[in-house]
């Protein structure tokens, strides 16, 4: 299967609508420009096109296997994660005080576009272990921070994110997990944990499990859940008592396995824990939080691969014949109903990749001190989570339905896209909480005057006013029924996150398309007045969907 990393976008985007210029130097290699970013995007593309695309049908045909607590995984995975981990990609975006490379998390989310858009199934392993890096760096003590970063940053070893148990869900509170202290101040930890991606595997020396459990007299509810970190492998190199028991069989995303992991069943697996006790659910969300944001890109990435295969077979598929010429037959390329959904795939995943990269943006920027940047960032994350992941699922549905019955032949790989972007909307938090965070979390703690500054600004754009205006009713409705009426603001969450997104992606565009006319020279062979024939189908067929969403609020 081929995937070509969109490389011209990405730095267009980076360079010119985002804006690397907004970056803090970096120590080692100062001001980050164009010539610099693209002087790491290109070899990552190599890997991700020479290495990973070709990977990703035989890895769903094949899957990853289990047999006596030891997951073997497909064809070739170990091979291309030695070359990933060997050529440093697992460090990108990491503190050099432990081995990372430092880069901002605006370059380090176009790189890992190219894993995900390549071979979605081989690029969970990293986005989990970046999750398990950054809890460990935010709230693990020096001495965790010096026993684990440095291997896990490396790409040595792997993290994984236990969270959910046959009775927990989403409701983390049903948790139930046992930590016991020990004298010399380690846990002994036991219970199960169910769908742990990479819970088990072959491509790294150890496997470092961040655990969340109840420690015996802890309060009830969320309040008393601890976060631990559970080696696969202890520090004397013998085995932990934790074993992969099964993986699952999915619809998608076959060579990642997803796994149920036993604690404890010889005495309790030793863990040790992070932080403080009872504060464990507060330090996951540092691990679900990055995490959010990296799904919300692979929503991206995966709809530029159904993209990119359904515009080589529209180009390629001769059927039927041209409207102006009846004895023309022509590609269904150039169908109108072919080319309306062309268009539309590639609107979302352009307006989806420069709202991910702008929420990147405003991590790198929070991190360096800017409040108001946090609280966009906060703002931005369950958007790009949920609305570019619903759009993955359409984008992939859209590359069906343009292979025709080809599409639903699983050899052309069109529905490979499908099934796998089908699990986006799904984990590291439903959609459906992704809005309720959205309105009771985000707008409800500062009354809407975050969403209401990032509405003033697209408001800049006059075609987008009017549906801007409709959305600053909307917030200030939101935002008085999360206090007065949560049920009222449950219920109208979805459709008001639907509508946030749309809009959001209405003002990226429209800022790719005016970036666009300041770069048009006329010599343009069409790349940069391609982004103002999608900022226009766009207003026209896709923006006046959000003003449906919000009838029901004004």
């Amino acid at each position: 299967m081929t995937y070509t990393p969109p490389l011209d976008d990405m730095r267009f985007t980076l360079e010119y609508v985002v804006g690397l210029s907004r970056l803090t130097p970096h120590p080692d290699f100062g001001v980050l420009d164009g010539e610099t970013v693209s002087a790491i995007l290109e070899p990552a593309a190599q890997l991700a096109s020479e290495i990973l695309a070709p990977l990703n049908w035989t890895g769903d045909q094949q899957a990853a296997t289990l047999s006596d607590g030891a997951v073997t995984t497909a064809s070739g995975w170990k091979q291309a994660y030695t070359a990933y981990r060997e050529g440093g990609w697992n460090a990108v975006p990491f503190s050099p005080a432990h081995g990372g490379q430092g880069l901002p998390w605006l370059v380090a989310f176009a790189v890992q576009e190219m894993w995900q858009g390549a071979n979605m199934s081989f690029g969970l392993c990293p986005l989990l272990n970046q999750g398990a890096i950054e809890a460990i760096e935010a709230h693990g003590s020096t001495e965790q921070k010096e026993a684990y970063l440095p291997h896990l940053i490396s790409g040595q070893w792997t993290g994984t994110m236990n969270l959910t148990e046959p009775q927990a869900g989403s409701d983390l509170a049903a948790i139930r997990t046992k930590a016991v202290r020990e004298t010399d101040g380690t846990y002994r930890i036991s219970g199960q944990k169910i769908y742990i991606t990479y819970g088990e595997h072959d491509l790294s020396d150890n496997i470092i499990h961040l655990v969340l459990a109840r420690t015996p007299n802890a309060p009830e509810g969320v309040k008393g859940i601890s976060l631990f970190i559970v080696p696969k492998i202890l520090s004397d190199g013998t085995r932990n008592d934790v074993i992969c028991t099964g993986i699952e069989h999915k619809l998608g995303i076959h060579a990642s396995p997803t796994c149920t992991m036993q604690f404890g069943d010889r005495g309790g697996a030793v863990g040790y824990l992070i932080g403080q006790e009872n504060e464990g659910l507060k330090y996951m969300f540092t691990m679900m939080n990055n995490a959010r944001l990296s799904v919300g890109l692979q929503g991206v990435a995966i709809a530029e691969a159904a993209l990119q295969k359904s515009a080589v077979y529209a180009r390629d598929r001769v059927q039927g014949f041209s409207l102006s010429d009846k004895t023309k037959r022509v590609p269904i390329a150039e169908h109108a109903d072919v080319k309306r959904m062309l268009r539309h795939m590639k609107s979302l995943v352009c307006a989806g990749r420069a709202l991910t990269y702008e929420a990147a943006l405003h991590l790198d920027l929070a991190r360096a001190g800017d409040t108001e940047a946090q609280m966009k960032v906060d703002f931005l994350t369950p958007i790009v989570k949920a609305w570019c992941t619903d759009n993955a699922v359409e984008v992939a549905s859209m590359g069906v339905q343009i292979h025709g019955g080809m599409g639903f032949i699983e050899e052309t790989g069109a529905a490979q896209f499908y099934r796998d972007a089908r699990i986006l909307p799904i984990y590291e938090g439903t959609n459906g909480i992704q809005a309720m965070d959205l309105v009771f979390r985000k707008i409800a703690r500062d009354q809407g005057a975050t969403a209401l500054s990032f509405l003033t600004d697209s408001e800049k754009f006059s075609a987008l006013a009017p549906t801007a205006h409709k959305l600053k009713v909307a917030t200030q409705w939101i935002a008085h029924k999360a206090v007065n009426d949560p049920e009222a603001a449950a219920f109208a969450s979805v459709p008001y996150l639907k509508a946030m997104g749309i809009l959001a992606g209405g003002y990226m565009l429209s800022r790719m398309a005016h970036a666009a006319k300041g770069q048009m020279t006329s010599e343009d062979n069409g790349f940069f007045s391609d982004y103002i024939t999608l900022s226009d189908y766009y207003r026209a067929y896709i923006l006046p969907t959000a003003r449906a969403y919000l009838e029901p609020m004004v």
